[in-house]
């Protein structure tokens, strides 16, 4: 099966999931963006082509983030899209501690490997997560802040541009502040010049992922209509 048709498949069934989530009232989309920020941490470390561009795994459950953010911003105010930003905050720290913790452990005989495999996806954990965190925590703090901004000025009419601008300028903020810390600056911190990434790479992989998250996020406007006809029990607004 073509990167791409998985590409499309995996982003509707993860919105699809983002959206039965929404369902099944807040503490589920909480719960959602807790995990998506853990694997979309894991699945970055996995390269591959996507429409002719170099993309990684992270991008889909990264990209959905921004839709529970918004539905939580369109249904359950400011406040508790805020809140659920700093509950995946700290699903990923305690991913980076806990992950950096179980490669010190030494295995043994009975090993299957598993523990070679570890080595090879979280050694490139701290530079990748702080870069990742840093990200995470300015783009979906300005999205949310943004979303308001134009529900405020569309006095809460046009939907799908509210969504779409709120988005696509935070998207943009978090490809330049995640591609410029892990690969361009933490790199030099933590004294690993084999993370280094010339300048012209790193822009190219700004405007990649840039795009590439643009699609999920077209895909995921139907979405936020759709959360109207699925509206959860605990919704009071």
């Amino acid at each position: 099966m073509a990167n791409e048709v998985i590409f499309i498949l995996q982003t509707v069934i993860g919105l699809c999931f983002a959206l039965v989530a929404f369902r099944l009232g807040k503490n589920w989309l909480y719960a959602y963006i807790a995990m998506a920020i853990v694997l979309a941490n894991i699945f970055v470390t996995k390269q591959f082509d996507l429409f002719g561009l170099s993309a990684t795994g992270g991008n889909v459950l990264y990209g959905s983030i921004f839709l529970v953010t918004d539905l939580l911003s369109e249904h359950y105010g400011k406040a508790t899209a805020r809140k659920a930003v700093i509950i995946g905050f700290f699903g990923a720290v305690f991913y980076l501690i806990m992950s950096q913790l179980i490669l010190l452990y030494t295995v043994n005989d009975v090993d299957w490997g598993a523990g070679a495999g570890m080595d090879t996806i979280f050694t490139t954990g701290p530079a990748i997560i702080l870069a990742s965190l840093s990200a995470y925590m300015i783009s979906q703090l300005h999205d949310i802040w943004a979303f308001h901004l134009w529900k405020k000025k569309f006095k809460g009419k046009y939907l799908w541009l509210r969504n779409n601008l709120s988005t696509f300028v935070s998207q943009a903020i978090d490809s330049i502040i995640f591609t410029s810390l892990a690969f361009g600056f933490l790199p030099i911190l933590f004294r690993n010049p084999e993370g280094l990434l010339p300048w012209a790479d790193l822009v190219e992989i700004i405007i990649t992922t840039y795009l590439l998250k643009l699609v999920v996020a077209a895909i995921d406007t139907p979405f936020i209509y759709l959360s109207y006809r699925f509206k959860p029990g605990d919704l009071v607004s």
